[in-house]
């Protein structure tokens, strides 16, 4: 299951460097789910899983944060002085 969403407003500074669009895939792995986010602009990906069972907005925004976190870094990594 592929889904498309706006880039999460909540939580990290920053946003998303792609314009604020994050592709999500969904995969059921047996009594957990894995939520994959990808920002399409740099093909940055990052996963986070959690239960099935459990709230997937909530996973969608770990998932979310996941990635404007490992941008952000990378963003810093490449910052002159560094």
């Amino acid at each position: 299951m592929t889904g498309r969403a706006g880039g999460g407003q909540g939580g990290a500074q920053g946003g998303n460097r792609g314009g604020g669009e994050v592709l999500f895939e969904f995969q059921r792995v047996g009594s957990y789910m894995k939520v994959i986010a990808i920002d399409p602009a740099t093909g940055t990906e990052v996963s986070v899983a959690g239960p099935a069972t459990g709230s997937t907005e909530l996973l969608k925004r770990t998932a979310v944060n996941k990635l404007q976190f490992v941008l952000n870094r990378a963003a810093a990594a490449k910052a002159p002085g560094r």
